[in-house]
């Protein structure tokens, strides 16, 4: 990486404040905004609810004064048309008024239809409403005289003494509902906020947009389940139009039971300006970070560069041999005095050239120490593993696991040994093991990228890998021909920077897998290699295709290779 590169990240580095300051305004925001515009929708729906409520109030009100006219009364079906027409007059947003029985055949309507022949009648759900207070809200009809959505109203009209003491007849108002989504948005504050209205039946009674396009349809089943699975009264989700919309619900209660008023707030409208003040920040803070970059190119330039390419011609004159190259930097300033070391540091270092060499033929006599040393004590090693080993045929218990142990762990002694001991690759040790039981081409999968791994590595999980395979060969994926044994690897970095490997060893094709009831030696072995040796972590899974073991530990930071300078 350049000298250049380097103080274009350390400008980038110094914007990071602003970006971070920028990011947190952001969601400061968007979270207020988020609290104002759930509370403003539950308030709007409440508002929305009660508005219906008065509807229904005021519509009983009315109900209740026609239903005391005397024509209404004596149910004469002429003066009781005449006088229902006078009463949808003065209420234009009624479309009809209707006397019928109790049993819905009609008496007389404001269309002046004849007996038998009034347009509506009252339905069943009305009828079982009209038990409680002689009051009910029924749900969508479409009136086919005029193909105009409606809603009635009804109200028991007298009762009589010589029956049951029901209701002698049924006063109806049809309302027509496209006034009624007109009538229930006025509620509302914002153009781009939808109200949706649906009756004990889920159909859409009152909508706002697409009023036309909605009512009389059903919620989307799907909508439906979303609502009742969620349970909240305000949530964000996609409106009916597909725009992502906070919605709050509200359920009134007596007449309206069973209505329910659904009010949502867009989302893209609600935070718009949230956005625009967003793009204009990092515009902003991109057009500073030009500015900035452009001032310490030429600064660097000037005051940085010059300088360390004097360095530079200096240093490669010392490389090429000649020890007498001097930088010439001079002054109090921080190049300056570190031209007069460096100065000085060659002077010294051209007086030292003849004590290095021997101090080289020196390390070289010491390395052939050590080598003749290493080899010495991997011959006792393993001398002491063969003893080890011969001991273990001789005990009685699990000789068998033992003597494979011992084996597994002389054969890890003897990967390291190749390698001088400076450790060895991962893939070596896992073929050190899994090899021998290979049969096919795809029984066995290893994938990874290449990791050398440190002496106490490779013997912890070599002794971990043996394990696995072991207990695989004797009740998993490797006891049977079909059974397959994947294992994957990867290389992480932890929070602090150090490497850090994963391992997944995957099971699959073997006999059904269940959990043991007690943790057996082999288990305490894989535990105890990984968590006390190396401070790693093992987690079993016990999945019913085959058994699932990811591993994970600390690698030790590369060992520098030892120095073998040219004799």
């Amino acid at each position: 990486m350049s000298l250049t590169t380097r103080i274009l990240l350390l400008v980038l580095l110094a914007l990071a404040p602003a970006l971070a300051i920028q990011g947190y305004n952001e969601v400061a925001l968007r979270a207020s905004r988020n609290a104002a515009l759930r509370a403003d929708a539950l308030a709007s729906a409440r508002a929305v609810a009660e508005d219906f409520a008065q509807i229904a109030e005021r519509m009983r009100q009315a109900l209740d004064l026609i239903a005391g006219d005397p024509s209404v009364q004596a149910r004469d079906p002429s003066a009781c048309g005449a006088s229902l027409k006078r009463s949808a007059a003065r209420l234009p947003h009624i479309l009809l008024l209707a006397l019928t029985d109790p049993d819905g055949s009609p008496v007389c309507d404001s269309a002046g239809s004849g007996p038998g022949a009034a347009a509506g009648g009252v339905r069943a759900d009305l009828r079982r409403a009209l038990g409680a207070d002689g009051f009910a809200v029924g749900g969508y009809t479409m009136r086919h005289v005029s193909d105009r959505p409606l809603i009635h109203f009804a109200r028991a009209v007298g009762h009589d003494a010589q029956a049951d003491g029901g209701p002698r007849g049924v006063l109806l108002a049809a309302v027509d509902l496209d006034w009624l989504s007109d009538h229930l948005a006025q509620a509302l504050h914002q153009d781009e906020t939808a109200i949706t209205v649906t009756d004990r039946d889920g159909l859409i009674i009152a909508r706002r947009p697409d009023a036309a396009a909605w009512i009389g349809k059903p919620i989307p089943p799907e909508r439906v389940a979303m609502l009742e699975a969620q349970g909240a009264d305000v949530r964000v989700a996609a409106g009916l139009d597909g725009r992502e919309r906070i919605i709050a619900t509200v359920t009134p209660g007596g007449p309206l039971a069973g209505v329910r008023v659904a009010v949502g707030r867009d989302c893209a409208t609600a935070f718009a300006d949230i956005d625009a003040a967003t793009r204009r920040g990092l515009v902003l803070i991109a057009l500073g970070a030009v500015l900035a970059l452009a001032a310490a190119l030429m600064a660097g330039r000037m005051f940085i560069r010059r300088p360390i390419e004097r360095l530079l011609r200096t240093a490669a004159a010392w490389q090429a041999g000649d020890l007498a190259a001097r930088t010439g930097l001079r002054g109090s300033t921080e190049f300056g005095r570190l031209g007069s070391k460096l100065d000085a540091m060659a002077g010294t270092l051209q007086r030292s050239t003849n004590d290095l060499h021997a101090e080289i033929h020196r390390g070289h006599a010491l390395q052939d120490l050590q080598v003749t040393m290493l080899h010495e004590l991997n011959h006792r090693v393993k001398n002491t593993l063969a003893t080890v080993q011969a001991l273990a045929r001789q005990s009685r218990g699990s000789e068998k696991a033992l003597e494979a142990r011992i084996l597994a762990l002389s054969k890890t002694h003897d990967l390291l040994t190749r390698e001088a001991w400076t450790g060895a690759p991962l893939r070596e040790v896992l073929e050190n093991e899994l090899s021998p039981y290979r049969t096919g081409d795809d029984q066995i999968g290893l994938d990874g990228p290449a990791v050398s791994l440190s002496p106490r590595e490779v013997l912890a999980l070599g002794m971990t890998i043996h394990e696995l395979t072991t207990n695989a060969a004797k009740y998993g994926a490797l006891s049977v021909p079909e059974g397959r044994v994947r294992v994957g690897w990867s290389l992480v970095a932890s929070e602090a920077g150090a490497q850090r490997l994963r391992l997944t060893w995957q099971e699959s094709g073997g006999p059904p897998v269940q959990a043991p009831t007690r943790s057996g030696f082999g288990t305490r072995l894989i535990a105890g290699s990984v968590r006390r040796e190396l401070d790693g972590t093992v987690e079993p899974a016990f999945e019913t295709k085959g058994l699932r073991c990811d591993l994970e530990v600390p690698l030790e930071p590369a060992l520098s290779a030892m120095l073998v300078p040219t004799r």
